[in-house]
């Protein structure tokens, strides 16, 4: 019997030391530094996909771009040339959605999406709206298929727009402006709501 008590006692003993230690291994591992591929934060999105809506009576419009940043360059001359064609953002080209027809430039715009197209310069800018709106920067865009083409005189500020930025901006229950704002440059133009 004596010896038994021993044994069970021996085991137990045994069993302490060696869940003492598997403890002390686990704490170690715990308190180790991270290394440096472990503690890396995710990257930055440079020009992240945003999107602006708007409500002028009951037309819903609704701008999906990506909005590159400034990030100190010269952008209107510079990175976006004059005379070429942009697609308004970065990466995939820009596009425009509404519900409702629209009047712009005198022209009706139906119901529907669209690419949306500019060619900047010094004097003024080209708007394009293009009836093929999912495509990949400007790669396939083709002047036929324009439902809409216009001039607009860009407005040339002093203030820094970092990010291009779109908005919609209501005036009335039939009548709003899109608008376009990057590094000191802003576009803007009317439309109606076709009734």
């Amino acid at each position: 019997m004596r010896l038994r008590i021993l044994f069970i006692l021996l085991l137990c003993t045994l069993l302490f030391v060696s869940c003492k230690q598997k403890t002390k291994e686990t704490e170690t591992i715990l308190e180790q530094p991270k290394t440096e591929t472990s503690s890396k934060l995710p990257k930055k999105v440079l020009s992240p996909h945003t999107s602006t809506m708007g409500m002028v009576g009951d037309a819903h419009i609704h701008i999906d771009y990506s909005s590159p940043g400034v990030r100190g360059r010269i952008i209107f001359g510079g990175l976006v040339g004059y005379n070429n064609v942009w697609q308004a953002g970065a990466h995939m080209a820009t596009w425009l959605e509404t519900n409702k027809d629209l009047t712009i430039d005198g022209k009706v715009l139906p119901a529907g999406k669209y690419g949306f197209f500019t060619i900047p310069s010094k004097e003024d800018w080209t708007i394009m709206i293009n009836k093929n709106w999912n495509q990949h920067g400007k790669d396939d865009y083709d002047e036929k298929d324009d439902v809409i083409r216009f001039k607009v005189t860009p407005i040339i500020t002093d203030e820094i727009t970092e990010h291009l930025e779109y908005k919609v901006n209501k005036l009335s229950e039939t009548e709003g402006t899109i608008s376009l704002a990057w590094e000191k440059v802003t576009i803007s133009f009317p439309f109606k709501l076709n009734q």
